[in-house]
């Protein structure tokens, strides 16, 4: 059994499903479970109406044409999900009554994106010979907690094995979304649809997971800042992981970790290109000769600075951060100390003005926006006592000014911050440097 993520754009318009049809049929003799996005731009649409509906504004129409002109190029009945978009117009209704939206009345909103797409493929398929189900990942047993927004999933008992094993169809299954214990539907955070395809993957014990998108995998760099970024044929779950959290854009940071469990290889495709070989993440992968595999970026960090004299010979200074970034639920990515002083980096920025204010009673606290991480990624660095010198005199040379810099305990990753203005410099400066 394998399975297959389609991303947004890979189901964006009806030619791109008509394509994905043909891609899954080719590959039936291995048993595919196919997840979706919602179509591109769908979840942006229904973002704006969590918005707005609390304020007055319940109008569907544009998204509901979205759907209706895709259905109808696909020779769909345009009735097909009138069910789900009545219910949509009630819960925005509903939100209008109370004059406010609730995390769990978000995530249930943004639901519809991919249960909509889920019953267009599915119906499609099926129209074209191919029997296939639509089906709702927490009706197939995908469970989490109640952290609307950005859930996190709870141990599966065997429940979805079961569940998959009943369906005689292709299952075309929801990415993204969930339901926690009490039935509430949960999502997995933006771009989570790679995430389900990773804990199906790792439920079903499949032999591959597949994540298909709109490049030829995973590239030496993001190709609209470098136009010479080159792919990458094969790397491994450790810098895979690495390049998703600092910033790669083809795969979502949590996607390697439930694929790293059962070892299952994961393999980057792109829908246009269906006979192009993509990227494969393997359990373990080292590249003769290679020192960097690539150069990742991410935007919107922001700077926390702590200074204090109390810090001086304490102990338990910084486990009561810590504590205080737990609280507030901001993510915490790099730490630099001194005797008397903490910067820390977050992209977590939704609570950030609690969390200084909470960090105000340990010492003097500044908020730093408008930064962005450089990271080099690969297990040669490892290897290489030259790196660090050669990335330092790159920058250098293009002008940036990294203000901190920080190297993992597993030495597969060298992070720079820098600021926004700067970034693109440094990306571009760091590639020259490493892929001449």
């Amino acid at each position: 059994m394998i399975v297959m993520k389609f991303g947004g754009t890979s189901v964006g318009t009806a030619a791109s499903i008509q394509n994905v049809l043909e891609i899954v049929r080719r590959r039936l003799a291995r048993r595919p479970v196919v997840v979706v996005s919602a179509h591109s731009g769908v979840t942006d649409m229904l973002v704006d109406l969590s918005q707005r509906a609390p304020r007055g504004n319940v109008d569907t129409a544009r998204l509901e044409e979205r759907h209706r002109a895709i259905l109808a190029e696909l020779g769909l009945p345009d009735t097909l999900h009138e069910s789900l978009l009545q219910e949509l117009r009630e819960l925005a209704r509903g939100m209008k009554l109370v004059g406010e939206a609730s995390p769990r009345a978000i995530d249930l909103m943004l639901s519809f994106g991919e249960r909509l797409s889920a019953r267009t493929v599915a119906a499609y398929f099926t129209l074209h010979g191919l029997e296939a189900r639509a089906i709702d990942a927490f009706d197939a047993g995908l469970r989490t907690d109640s952290t609307f927004g950005r859930a996190r999933p709870l141990p599966d008992d065997g429940r979805v094995k079961r569940f998959i094993a009943g369906v005689r169809e292709v299952p075309v299954v929801t990415g993204y979304i969930a339901a926690d214990e009490h039935g509430n539907v949960t999502t997995l955070g933006r771009n989570g649809s790679d995430y389900s395809a990773s804990l199906f993957g790792n439920a079903l014990d499949a032999e591959e997971i597949q994540i298909w998108t709109d490049v030829d995998g995973v590239m030496t760099a993001d190709p609209k800042l470098v136009a010479e970024a080159r792919p990458i044929a094969t790397m491994s779950f450790d810098e895979a992981s690495e390049l998703a959290y600092y910033g790669g854009k083809v795969l979502h940071p949590a996607t390697i970790l439930p694929a790293m469990e059962k070892a299952i290889p994961v393999r980057v495709l792109n829908t246009r290109r269906p006979e192009y070989a993509g990227t494969v993440v393997l359990p373990d992968y080292e590249e003769a000769g290679s020192v960097v595999r690539a150069v990742a970026h991410k935007r919107g960090v922001h700077l926390v600075n702590i200074v204090t004299p109390r810090m001086l010979q304490t102990h338990g200074f910084l486990a009561k951060v810590f504590d205080a970034a737990a609280r507030h639920e901001v993510v915490i990515d790099l730490v630099a100390t001194s005797e008397i002083s903490i910067t820390m980096t977050t992209d977590s920025a939704r609570h950030l003005d609690r969390l200084a204010a909470d960090l105000g009673q340990l010492g003097r606290v500044t908020v730093e926006p408008g930064h962005a991480m450089v990271c080099l990624v690969g297990h040669g660095m490892a290897k290489d006592r030259m790196v660090l010198a050669r990335a330092l005199t790159a920058v250098a040379e293009a002008g940036v000014r990294p203000r901190v810099l920080s190297q993992g305990a597993i030495r597969v990753n060298l992070a720079l911050v820098v600021t926004e203005a700067e970034m693109e410099r440094a990306v571009k400066a760091l590639h020259a440097c490493f892929f001449p």
